[in-house]
């Protein structure tokens, strides 16, 4: 009788339909195999996972798989009253192809006019804190061999400033990645004259002074963003004039503008910022219970038709709209960051401004994402390394350029 109920119980989990969820090649996997209707049944080994590059322990299936194909597997088993006596059961295992291997890489032309990388990356000081940034070419334009049209620039200014910018070319834009380069690079040199930061510094400090009237802090206020007018000005100019230096029109060289201007007073962090385009601007504070948007977003009644910074009509009457003046004590993150990020990580403008979006952005950065790539801001000797491996992430339908920049 003994024996009987044994082989009755081996045949029952030898006939049970067992279905392993699929896996993704390159992607974390793991299965836990339900034993609970066979308690006397204990799994020894399963033959010809080794080839998956999973492991088997404890009843889990787990790791990550490195090619798709379909697997035959056999799982070696015993009964707890029968131990000598091992037998077999077989499944299958479905390991999908890594979505990412079914793009292609092309390099871009190195001959041809205005050759920019297809990824770059920077770390340094910013102020007393730190900056990051990466960029790099989607997966829509690598799988034509075409140029990434994002861009950055950081730089160090004198009396202690320093300033970060981004850029998106439009990929409409014939010489979107030139436009993009000398927006950024134009934006930052503009602010390069001690003669320019000092002007800035007196304002600031007559904004912020204590005693300072209303009057006199609308007027300081004007001032500031009088400057911060002629330097988006002059990059229009500077594109204008290179449009016409290389048989171009401005339209060619279409592109967003962010940036941010940051120093450091006795009374907190000061940051002027400036945006153009559907790239947010985004301040952290300590305890991520706030998040503020730096920048006026050109969505909602420009979605389709975002604005450029060639383009003349943002000149107008409501272009000091764009600017932010900010202080704040203490932060935890500054962030820009290109649509590239944005759509596929936030999605609406509403969750930029969601402190649990944000959570969850920094736990993604963490390694709390499928690739199990991680950002570390505390051991940061590789962070850009790090950040630009992470950009690489997988997004269903989001193959645009990505930049992304944080001052930590």
């Amino acid at each position: 009788m003994e024996q009987a109920l044994i082989h009755k119980e081996k045949e029952e989990f030898k006939d049970a339909h067992w279905v392993l969820k699929n896996a993704s090649a390159k992607q974390f996997y793991e299965f836990h195999l339900d034993m609970e209707d066979f308690p006397n049944i204990k799994i020894q080994n399963i033959n010809g996972l080794e080839a998956t590059g999973l492991r088997f322990e404890n009843d889990i299936i787990s790791g990550t798989p490195v090619i798709n194909n379909m697997y035959h597997l056999e799982v070696q088993f015993y009964h707890t009253h029968d131990q000598k006596q091992a037998e077999t059961k077989k499944i299958r295992l479905f390991v999908n192809a890594d979505p990412k291997d079914l793009w292609k890489n092309i390099p871009s032309d190195k001959n041809a006019a205005f050759y920019k990388s297809e990824e770059e990356a920077f770390k340094g000081s910013f102020s007393d804190r730190k900056i990051v940034v990466a960029s790099k070419r989607g997966r829509s334009h690598a799988h034509e061999g075409k140029f990434r049209e994002d861009d950055f620039a950081v730089h160090t200014l004198p009396s202690d400033w320093n300033i970060v910018s981004v850029s998106d070319g439009a990929g409409s834009a014939a010489m979107a990645r030139e436009g993009s380069r000398l927006a950024t690079v134009t934006i930052n040199e503009f602010f390069s004259s001690q003669e320019t930061v000092n002007k800035i510094e007196e304002y600031v400090n007559h904004f912020y002074a204590v005693q300072a009237s209303d009057e006199n802090q609308s007027e300081a206020e004007q001032n500031i963003k009088n400057i911060l007018s002629e330097s988006v000005l002059h990059v229009y100019q500077r594109l204008e004039k290179a449009a016409s230096e290389n048989a171009l029109s401005v339209s060619d060289l279409h592109a967003t503008l962010i940036f941010t201007l940051l120093k450091k007073f006795s009374f907190g962090y000061v940051i002027l910022s400036f945006g153009v385009g559907d790239c947010p601007i985004n301040l952290i504070n300590p305890d991520f219970s706030e998040v503020k948007l730096l920048n006026l977003m050109d969505v909602g009644e420009f979605s389709g038709g975002t604005r450029f910074i060639t383009m003349k009509e943002i000149f107008n009457d409501q272009i000091t709209s764009r600017f932010r003046i900010t202080c704040i004590e203490d932060f935890a993150y500054l962030v820009l960051m290109t649509d590239g990020i944005y759509d596929a990580k936030f999605a609406t403008e509403n969750k930029l401004e969601d402190t649990d979006s944000w959570k969850t952005f920094f736990e993604d950065l963490a390694g709390n994402n499928d690739d199990r790539t991680k950002t570390d801001f505390i051991n940061d000797k590789k962070i850009d390394e790090e950040l630009l491996i992470w950009s690489d992430f997988w997004s269903r339908g989001n193959h645009d350029d990505r930049t992304l920049a944080i001052i930590y």
